[in-house]
């Protein structure tokens, strides 16, 4: 691991930890106003300052840090799960497959994740879960093309050659000698992707379209500083800055992967 790498997970590792202390501790309870303390600056009682309900905007950016792992985490993981596969399948059977695959994936691009779940609000309501959904249905065309990618770079050496000589089964090769192979790129996509599955779930509940009020979200917390850019605006400099430390803590992982 070299030093991007090293402080990449740094970086990553501690808001990891704010996320699951915040299941059993925070400094004030996240979702309790106090009028009588609104729009304080920072403080030794409050170290980030209260928002205009005087709530803890510390132990908010701890709430919202839980939230924002959990949805991009959850997003990845189903475009990795289903798209992985595709990519593997489409790589390996060539002909009709790969090219069904690909215009599927093609057709999925049309439909990104801000649409995606202004569809599934309409239909089930703002949720957590919805993006989740919307994220990761949106992120599956990419994995399979990486996957498909690497698939035919090892589908082309001789000992997969000697495989099929041999009838090796499909599914057999896929998981001895393909998956191995392309595995160091799938972890670049998946750095890659949740960086961006964090900035996505920060727009849509932004736009109101992710986790309800009022519970903590980075995005939600920046959509109500809007009014008090002037008068506080750590409101909004808070999570902004919880947002583009953790992009960039995914980043370095994935750029230092990438650059070997």
């Amino acid at each position: 691991m070299n030093t991007q790498q090293k402080v990449g997970a740094s970086i990553v590792a501690v808001i990891a930890v704010c996320a699951l202390i915040s299941f059993v501790w925070t400094p004030f309870d996240p979702v309790q106003a106090n009028p009588a303390l609104r729009l304080e600056t920072s403080s030794p009682t409050h170290w980030m300052g209260t928002d205009q309900f005087g709530r803890d905007v510390a132990s908010r950016i701890m709430a919202g840090a839980r939230v924002t792992l959990a949805v991009s985490l959850g997003a990845v993981a189903l475009s990795a799960l289903v798209g992985v596969p595709l990519g593997i399948w489409a790589g390996m059977r060539r002909g009709f497959v790969e090219g069904a695959v690909m215009r599927l994936s093609d057709l999925a691009l049309a439909f990104p994740a801000l649409l995606l779940a202004i569809v599934f609000t309409a239909v089930f309501g703002a949720s957590m879960w919805v993006v989740v959904l919307a994220i990761g249905l949106a992120g599956i065309p990419g994995f399979a093309r990486v996957a498909r990618v690497g698939t035919l770079q090892v589908m082309s050496q001789d000992y997969i050659l000697a495989a099929r000589v041999a009838k090796v089964p499909g599914l057999t090769v896929a998981r001895r000698h393909v998956w191995p192979n392309i595995a160091p790129l799938i972890i670049v996509q998946i750095s890659v992707a949740l960086a961006l599955a964090i900035l996505a779930e920060a727009g849509l509940s932004f736009l109101g379209l992710g986790t309800p009020a009022p519970y903590a979200s980075w995005g939600r917390m920046l959509q109500s500083s809007q009014p008090f850019l002037a008068t506080a605006p750590h409101l909004a400099l808070w999570p902004g800055l919880a947002i583009a430390v953790t992009v960039l803590g995914f980043n370095l992982i994935g750029g230092a992967r990438d650059q070997r």
